[in-house]
């Protein structure tokens, strides 16, 4: 009998919640992502300053562009002297170069506007990490 009371009592286990940094809260203010599927007056203003920033990089192109392809005739009236393989230069081999950089500044212009509309529309918490990039 002595040795039953010598042995110690049994251990004790504590029993820990979720850390409390850890626990998801519920955001401070509505996402923005409600805000646009419910259209509310600031959902419309953030596909507004969307659709403008898109309206804004397209025009850009189409400016350039323009410009580039006004040109053009320009080029073409040049006096005949000695500008004949100018023209056949500037119409075949300048213009295209050009406009596939207009093209790809555009593109990479209107994915980076969305890319920010995205980042401004999702929930910190929901956040994907770094997705997988495009080939350059």
């Amino acid at each position: 009998m002595a040795e039953e009371q010598q042995q110690s009592p049994p251990r004790r286990e504590v029993v820990t919640g979720v850390p409390r940094g850890a626990r998801r809260r519920p955001p401070a203010h509505t996402p923005a992502r409600s805000e646009i599927s419910e259209q509310t007056t600031l959902g419309a203003t953030y596909v507004r300053a969307l659709m403008r920033s898109q309206l804004r990089a397209a025009l850009g192109a189409l400016a350039v562009l323009a410009l580039l392809v006004g040109t053009l005739p320009l080029v073409l009236v040049l006096p005949r002297t000695g500008s004949g393989p100018l023209v056949w230069v500037a119409l075949g081999v300048l213009v295209y170069p050009v406009m596939w950089l207009i093209a790809r500044w555009y593109v990479t212009r209107a994915e980076r506007n969305e890319a920010d509309f995205t980042g401004l529309v999702m929930d910190p918490a929901e956040a994907p990490g770094p997705g997988p990039r495009r080939p350059a």
